[in-house]
């Protein structure tokens, strides 16, 4: 039998999670990140509250329009987290879904047509296509 993880624990591996991705975007944007500073531009919400993973204020709410859910768990209702996701994100704004297991490496699920639209930009082909 498959030992199961404490609540405690699996707090503790989704906090791990949205500090990685507050550095992450700190970084991308060159601004500090102390997520002991309830004010920081970039900050981790607590564990249990509602809301978006990862809070961004001033110019890093300005500079990455995405609004981010979190997972880091062995086993992903993949369209759960993705409602989740949508349900938290702001008019005017995209969702990002990061999701971790354990011994891999983080990634992301967003929009196809939020990827196209970005990746379009990236090439300076400026076309937006949609699916039917």
């Amino acid at each position: 039998m498959k030992k199961k993880i404490n609540p405690r624990s699996a707090k503790n591996k989704g906090a791990r999670l949205q500090l990685w991705v507050c550095r992450k975007i700190a970084d991308l944007l060159k601004i500090e990140f102390n997520n002991q500073d309830d004010q920081c531009e970039i900050h981790s919400r607590e564990m249990g509250q509602s809301g978006v993973d990862v809070i961004l204020r001033g110019f890093a709410y300005e500079n990455f329009p995405f609004d981010i859910e979190c997972k880091n768990t062995e086993k992903l209702s993949l369209y759960k987290a993705v409602e989740q996701a949508e349900y938290n994100t702001s008019a005017e704004r995209d969702w990002l879904l990061f999701h971790k297991k354990n011994f891999s490496e983080p990634i992301v699920v967003m929009d196809a047509e939020v990827f196209f639209k970005l990746y379009g930009r990236i090439l300076d082909i400026g076309q937006e296509t949609k699916i039917d």
